[in-house]
């Protein structure tokens, strides 16, 4: 049994590349903070930025061992479009240069962008070439932090967890195309029937006497003796007698006068008309015809086109076994930053990994979620009022600049502003007022009025 080795939780900062948009070592202005114990983990800063940062670690192989990889990750923004993996790397790597394209043995973990893409990327290396997984798994994409577990074992099986729950499972045999399948489909298979049943078929397609003519013919072929041959017909008359309609069989009639019925004796056929039997149910009629059927026992399904061996596939025994792993790194293009990568862990020991979620998220867990629902409601609270201030704003605007509604009686503003011009401000007022008083009593009365 191997020696069992851990690798512990990197501690975080690692070492930041001149050549590229480097991480924030310093909690986001723009984030909030869910509760005192925050993390002690590395997050990204600015929008729209790549960000590449790696650090060296103990070189470890997993030959002959379980390899697990694992970390947590929290969005504390809408990611919109952007990745939240990470990177193992092998051989010798310039950090300064840490890039893309740094060759790598391993990335794992989510992929988003819009409302389309929520994946769950698991993309290994094998002999130079890089292979995604097959399958389409989704990751979580809500603000609180998700623990990502990455398991890989001798036998070439692999386990996806996310927060302690397995969410896949299978082999790099068939969820990657590293190697040719190891089996394939026999194409040139054909469906081959019974003699038996080739000779029903015949019947239920040409009728009985082509049938009788096709069995005498087979019964000269070497491989229809005449000992199947009257087994079959044998066969074939009790099927054909349940198969088979009776001759009056569709004249039946449903229903017959009841034998039992007596005309009453005050019966006047002159006033009454003539009387009839009530009807009971026929008990020799059997319902519409349908042909007999009986259970196949040489049936064995809807036939399928068998699987062969691939002829291509040549195994490899170290198909799981990656180059001594030396670096960690994380490599990430993000339109919406703010994510906190913590609890990086590589080890050889699954419910180690187990432990450490248990320990760390677990625990958290409800106490972050509840911090969260506070921080949304006070969130939603804030918006709604700046919401109703800004509509509040827009609508004093549209009112100031409206035009001045009209007055039926604007017309006396052309009376003060002469009087006003000739006599001056003081005496207009007088002057308009009695203007006014003069002009209302010369308007005619309405009708109703009269």
């Amino acid at each position: 049994m191997a020696e069992l080795q851990l690798i512990k939780p990197l501690n975080l900062p690692l070492l930041l590349l001149l050549s590229l948009h480097s991480f924030s070592l310093i909690h986001s202005a723009y984030s909030e903070i869910f509760f005192e114990e925050r993390f002690d983990g590395i997050q990204t800063y600015n929008d729209a930025k790549h960000y590449a940062i790696s650090a060296k670690i103990p070189e470890f192989s997993n030959r002959d061992r379980t390899l697990v990889v694992q970390y947590s990750i929290k969005l504390e923004q809408d990611i919109e479009c952007g990745g939240g993996y990470i990177k193992l790397h092998s051989g010798y790597v310039n950090q300064k240069k840490y890039g893309g394209d740094t060759p790598y043995s391993l990335m794992f973990g989510p992929d988003i962008c819009g409302t389309q893409t929520k994946k769950l990327h698991v993309i290994v290396s094998y002999q130079g070439q890089t292979y995604p997984i097959k399958k389409d798994i989704q990751c979580e994409t809500d603000k609180l932090t998700h623990f990502y577990t990455f398991i890989l074992r001798p036998d070439a099986s692999y386990s996806i967890l996310i927060d302690n729950r397995e969410r896949e499972t299978g082999s790099l045999y068939t969820d990657w195309d590293i190697l040719p399948p190891q089996k394939i489909k026999a194409v040139k298979a054909k469906k081959v029937l019974s003699h038996y049943w080739t000779l029903l078929i015949i019947f239920q397609q040409t009728g009985m006497i082509e049938s009788i003519l096709m069995i005498l013919m087979l019964s000269n072929q070497r491989y229809c003796t005449s000992h199947k041959l009257q087994s079959f017909l044998y066969g074939f008359h009790n099927f054909y007698a349940l198969s088979v309609m009776f001759q009056g069989y569709d004249s039946i009639p449903a229903e017959i006068p009841d034998p039992k019925a007596r005309k009453p004796a005050d019966w006047d056929e002159e006033e009454d008309g003539m009387w009839k039997p009530k009807k009971i149910p026929n008990p020799a009629y059997k319902g519409p015809w349908k042909r007999k059927k009986i259970k196949n026992p040489n049936y064995k399904g809807k036939w399928k086109t068998p699987w062969i061996d691939n002829p291509d596939f040549e195994d490899d025994p170290d198909l799981y076994v990656m180059k001594p792993t030396k670096y960690v790194g994380i490599e990430v293009w993000q339109v919406k930053a703010g994510s906190v990568y913590d609890n990086i862990l590589i080890c050889d020991d699954p419910q180690y990994a187990r432990e450490v979620v248990d320990e760390i998220w677990a625990k958290n867990r409800e106490i972050e979620k509840d911090a969260f629902e506070e921080a949304e409601k006070i969130r939603r609270a804030r918006e709604d009022e700046e919401g109703k201030k800004a509509k509040d704003d827009g609508e004093r605007r549209k009112r100031k600049g409206r035009p001045r509604r009209h007055d039926p009686y604007d017309y006396l503003d052309d009376d003060y502003h002469i009087y006003e011009l000739v006599l001056g401000r003081g005496k207009a007022k007088k002057t308009i007022l009695e203007t006014t008083k003069s002009k209302i009593k010369m308007q005619p009365k309405r009708n109703d009025e009269l």
